[in-house]
């Protein structure tokens, strides 16, 4: 007997683990974000909901064409809970990532939600790598149609292999998935992180740092 009420404690335990993993379900039928209200919660505060529309659960847009024009070739617009009020307290958001010629979606991280992505045109080289210590390089070339998928707070990429313009549609396990970039967030971070770590980190010259840093 004693044995079981363990084996259920455990289990009990392990499941309310798991729960705080994730965003919370909603205790109700919808939250449609307010943005007009300047209260600070996890999250955005509830709209009266007699006073929710149908136009709070609509975006249009997706199929715009995003400007690639910058020096990564690439676009990303979402579809969040900023732009989607309805999507609030739903834990689910998506994004349309546009991409020129070789254009490329630079190393970054969700810290809140894991992505899975397909493929609408073109064709694309996507990884991710592994956590510490095997920092193990997960890579493959998707055409029109493939669906891949990013685990939670892996550093991925993707990036256009071809000559012609590419399309994806991604969906994220999050209403605010967060994107770290991660060459911004290290030699763009401000105030700068100081040189000489960043210098001992990567192992390079002060110069080489320097460099980097005024780039971002």
């Amino acid at each position: 007997m004693w044995n079981k009420l363990v084996l259920l404690s455990v289990v009990a335990l392990t499941f309310n683990y798991l729960a705080l993993a994730y965003e919370p379900s909603p205790l109700q039928d919808f939250c449609v974000a307010d943005s007009s209200s300047s209260v600070k919660v996890n999250g955005a505060t509830c709209k009266n909901p007699m006073q929710v529309q149908a136009a709070d659960f609509f975006f249009s847009g997706l199929h715009l064409r995003g400007n690639t024009s910058n020096q990564l070739g690439s676009k990303v617009t979402p579809v969040f809970a900023t732009q989607l009020p309805g999507l609030n307290t739903l834990g689910i958001s998506m994004v349309r990532i546009d991409y020129a010629p070789w254009g490329l979606n630079p190393p970054h991280t969700h810290p809140r939600a894991t992505e899975i992505l397909t493929v609408l045109e073109g064709t694309l080289q996507v990884g991710f790598v592994t956590s510490n210590p095997d920092n193990r390089f997960i890579t493959k070339v998707l055409q029109k149609g493939d669906v891949f998928v990013f685990p939670v707070g892996l550093v991925h990429f993707q990036q256009n292999v071809g000559n012609g313009n590419a399309v994806v549609i991604a969906a994220l396990s999050s209403q605010n998935p967060g994107a770290i970039t991660i060459a911004n967030a290290v030699f763009g971070a401000n105030p700068s992180i100081p040189w000489d770590i960043l210098a001992r980190a990567f192992q390079v010259d002060k110069s080489v740092v320097d460099q980097l840093q005024a780039k971002f």
